[in-house]
Order: C-alpha cells, then sequence, then structure tokens
C-alpha cells in the first residue's frame, strides 16, 4: 500500500494528497465550505450475555485483553493523553502486541509526549505502521526523516473525534488509562495515586470502539463514582502496579513566565483586550498553560477584578490561576477537558461549578453547535505566522515536526483569536513571508501580539477602530517581520525533500497541508 497517491491543490494553495495510506481523502475547500451528510458511525451491537454475570471485568494483563480483543495485523489502537508526560501505559501496549507477533498497527493517539519515545522500537521493527496523532520530539524526528511506514495523519483534538464518529477512523481497541475503576468498567480521574483529573479525550473512543479496555491501578469496589467512563461501554478491566509516574502526569505549580519580553507580551494582550472591549462582564474565554497565557490569566484576573465584572465561563486546561479566579469571584464556571496541575484536579473533585466536559461539546465542528464560537477572546500560540496571518503550530522553521494540533484549530472560531507570539525565537523570525506548514487559515487570526507591537487583521477593522486611540504599540504584520529581520536577518528555508510524510487535518476532516520530508 502506497503511502499516498494523486496529488491536489487545495482551495489554500497547498499541494495534498486524495489517497492516503490507501483511504479517500477530501482536499481543503475553505471554511464552512465541506457540509458533511449522512449518518454517525455506530459501534457493533453486543449481548449482555457475553459479559459476566457478576460483572467483573478484570483480566489478568494487557496481553490478555488485547488477546482477548482478537487484535490482529493492520489494527487501529487508541491512547490518550490525559496522562501526559508521565504515561506508562501506551508503551506496554505495543509491547504486548509485539509479545503476540503483530504487524502494521495504527496508533491513534490523543497526543503523544517525550514519554512515548521508547515506542520508535515498535516503529522501526514493524509492530506500528503509523501514528494518526501529535508526534514530538523523536517521534517527529522519525517522523520528519521519512523513516515511517505509512503516512501520519495530524488532526486536532476535535478533528479526532470528528474522524471517529464520521467513520474515518473505526478504532478497534481503545486502551483507556483511568485513575480509579470498579470491575464493571466505570471510572474516573479525580482519584487514586495517579489522578490526572479528566477523562475528556477519550469519549469518541469509549462511545464507537469495537472493543474498550479500562486500564487501572486502582481498582475499588463496585461503583466508582462519579463515572467519567460509565462501565456499560467496557469490555475489561485490568489492574496494574502503576498507570503512571505522578509528578509527570500533572506538576505541583504550573510556572508564569519571568520572562521581561513574554510579561510584556503578556501585559499588552490584556490592555489590548480591555481595551477592545473584549473584557467585560459575562465574557467568557480561554487561555493555554504555557508561561505566557498563565501570566495573560493573571492581568486578566486583575482587570475583571478592578472593574466587579465576573466571566461567565472559561474552558481549559485549568490550571490552579484558573482555579484562583473560580474561587475568588471572578469566574463563574470552569468547563474543562484536562487539569494541567494538583490545584486544578482538587478543584475538578471538590467544586461544583468546575465541570469536566469532552472534546465533543467543545470542539466537535460536525455537531450541533459547540463551545468555542461563544468564547469572547481565545489566547494561542504559534510555531510561525505569515503575512496573511495563516499560521503554524506542528512544525518549526527547520522543518521538523515537534507539536500536535491540540485544540489550536477548533479555537480559531472564537470571536477573537489572539496569538501572543516573541518576535523571534533563537534569533530565528517567527513571522515568515509564507509558514512552512499551514495549519489555520489567516481570516481566523485576528490579532498578533508581540514584544515590539501588535498588529491586527484588517478583516478586523473594527478592533482597528476600537483600539485606534488607545496608545497601544499598533504596527502592521510586515512592519513587525522587517523589524524581525533587521535584528536577526532573513532566515533560510528549510531543506525538504518532495517527499511527503503527514498530512494536516482542518477541522471538518479534509486536508488543509501536507509535511515534506527533512533533507538528510
Amino acid at each position: 500500500m502506497k503511502k499516498y497517491d494523486k496529488l491536489v491543490k487545495n482551495a489554500a494553495g497547498r499541494i495534498v494528497p486524495e489517497i492516503i495510506n490507501g483511504n479517500q481523502s477530501i482536499p481543503y475547500k475553505g471554511i464552512g465550505k465541506h457540509i458533511p451528510s449522512g449518518r454517525k458511525h455506530a459501534p457493533n451491537i453486543v449481548s449482555s450475555i457475553n459479559y459476566p454475570a457478576d460483572g467483573n471485568k478484570t483480566v489478568a494483563s494487557i496481553r490478555k485483553a488485547l488477546e482477548r480483543s482478537g487484535i490482529k495485523n493492520g489494527m487501529t489502537i487508541s491512547t490518550h493523553h490525559h496522562l501526559r508526560n508521565g504515561d506508562l501505559v501506551a508503551e506496554e501496549v505495543f509491547k504486548a502486541a509485539k509479545e503476540l507477533g503483530i504487524k502494521d498497527l495504527v496508533w491513534f493517539p490523543s497526543a503523544s509526549f517525550p514519554c512515548h519515545a521508547p515506542i520508535l522500537e515498535y516503529l522501526e521493527d514493524g509492530t506500528i505502521n503509523r501514528i494518526e496523532g501529535s508526534m514530538n520530539g523523536p517521534l517527529g524526528k522519525f517522523t520528519s526523516e521519512g523513516n515511517m511506514k505509512g503516512m501520519a495523519v495530524l488532526r486536532s483534538h476535535g478533528g479526532r473525534y470528528q474522524s471517529v464518529q464520521d467513520g474515518e477512523v473505526h478504532i478497534d481497541i481503545a486502551v483507556i488509562a483511568a485513575p480509579t475503576s470498579d470491575p464493571f468498567g466505570n471510572a474516573n480521574a479525580v482519584h487514586g495515586p495517579s489522578a490526572c483529573g479528566i477523562l475528556g479525550y477519550a469519549l469518541a473512543d469509549y462511545q464507537y470502539a469495537d472493543k474498550v479496555v479500562v486500564v487501572t491501578d486502582n481498582l475499588i469496589d463496585f461503583p466508582c463514582i462519579p463515572m467519567q467512563i460509565e462501565g456499560n461501554y467496557v469490555d475489561f478491566v485490568i489492574e496494574v502496579e502503576k498507570i503512571g509516574i505522578p509528578e509527570k502526569i500533572v506538576s505541583g505549580t504550573t510556572k508564569v513566565t519571568k520572562s521581561p519580553d513574554r510579561l510584556l507580551i503578556a501585559d499588552l494582550t490584556a490592555r489590548f483586550c480591555e481595551e477592545a472591549g473584549i473584557l467585560g462582564d459575562k465574557c467568557c474565554f480561554q487561555f493555554g498553560a504555557g508561561g505566557t497565557s498563565l501570566a495573560i490569566g493573571l492581568y486578566f484576573h486583575e482587570i475583571l477584578k478592578k472593574n466587579a465584572w465576573k466571566a461567565r465561563f472559561a474552558f481549559g486546561g485549568s490550571t490552579q490561576y484558573m482555579v484562583k479566579m473560580l474561587e475568588e469571584g471572578t469566574l463563574e464556571y470552569i468547563l474543562d477537558a484536562q487539569a494541567f496541575d494538583l490545584e486544578a484536579v482538587r478543584s475538578v473533585r471538590e467544586n461544583h461549578n468546575h465541570q469536566d466536559v469532552s472534546i465533543f461539546h467543545a470542539y466537535n465542528y460536525h455537531s450541533k453547535g459547540n463551545y468555542t464560537t461563544m468564547m469572547d477572546v481565545v489566547i494561542l500560540g504559534a510555531t510561525e505566522v505569515d503575512l496573511n496571518f495563516n499560521g503554524n503550530v506542528v512544525t518549526h522553521s527547520d522543518g521538523y515536526l515537534l507539536h500536535g494540533i491540540g485544540g489550536w484549530q477548533n479555537c480559531l472560531f472564537s470571536k477573537c483569536t489572539i496569538l501572543p507570539i516573541p518576535l523571534f525565537r533563537d534569533r530565528i523570525p517567527v513571522i515568515k513571508d509564507q509558514v512552512t506548514t499551514l495549519c489555520g487559515p489567516g481570516e481566523l487570526i485576528d490579532v498578533i501580539v508581540t514584544e515590539r507591537g501588535i498588529a491586527i487583521n484588517p478583516l478586523r477593522q473594527d478592533l482597528i477602530e476600537r483600539v485606534k486611540n488607545s496608545g497601544l504599540p499598533l504596527k502592521t504584520i510586515a512592519e513587525l517581520k522587517d523589524e524581525a529581520e533587521k535584528i536577526c536577518g532573513k532566515p533560510e528555508k528549510p531543506e525538504l525533500d518532495d517527499e511527503l510524510v503527514a498530512a494536516i487535518k482542518w477541522v471538518d476532516g479534509t486536508v488543509i497541508d501536507s509535511v515534506k520530508k527533512v533533507k538528510s
């Protein structure tokens, strides 16, 4: 089977394949141009007569669960990233598959982390054919250098749910690490030694997979309350000594940046939001867990408190700083799909206004609406931006895959999308003539904030009008690019081969760009 075939130019002017890993794909048509039809994918009908009458679904090992799930060559196995860089489960899945002599599996993670570097062994020996999910560090390098047998596919968090729901990806076996479970398969992430707070990325997997395996290091008597996963979706439960390394699952403290440049970017971002009238009573927002984003969150908190405003909801990843806003009264609700630190885990467990939700509700664009369009502002990052405000989050200026898309594409649909980014990293300008990899079209990115000025997308004349007399350092994006190049020089383009190694999916399942192999 060829990795890809039938190259065409899509609506964004990017060359993409119509055949990926033997399957038909649809080139990107433009924002809102691809409207799906038909029925959602459905899981197999099963009978409860085939499950233990006493409700005890425990089996002795991951290997035994894979055998009883009927694992075969070429199947798709999914895992999740709620254990983040402390995950000890995914590697064990492919170790067991190799012991069983299985080949050409598709690994379908919600995200990967540096802790997954040992899985390279199973890519190299053919146990795994390809990854359809994020790749960073050694996995990204392996893929970028053309070593993966199949073609990688990267999707946003919402796009991952969409692909399963729409039947584009069929999960044969879903393996879900759960910090607490009962023998029936009811499970949660708020209790246990590996508590990570939320299991919201696994919803599509346990709803649609043929077989669902829960792996826990805290097996308790039925019923496990709360039931973040309901046992009627689960086929097998495995108790192991340890599913994750707690200090790497969530950090005790997520740290605000101390960099003067990054703090200036955060201050300018918050001031822009205040001057533009974006922050106000009952506003809704999302910001990430990076150092700059956390600083922006602190500034938001002070602005809300100063004006006696209360934000209606924030969407997480949650951190101690978002929890502080909730508990000090500047925020009414946290709607949350993952917890980034121990305070966030505590808050999910104890606070009724801190609600765990799945990606289906927030990010899936083949649904009856979603939360992101209700948000007044979303704060995101980027590895590159170009003169047309197009954004890149998966490759760096050298062409190597180093990040996943995460919820980035999905969040672009907020009422105002802001990218607070440094003008250059390691003396390499972030603003390019054209991004190396297109992940999000420029018409959805509203504002770029750097330490040397703020550029507003010309399409947002309303924002330009609102802040024109604010005293903020407003510049065009071309002016920011020129300033960076005067300091750092014009960077050389990455040396790329014609061979394609990965496809970038848009939120609707169409292919927005391809990633080229990096020349040796």
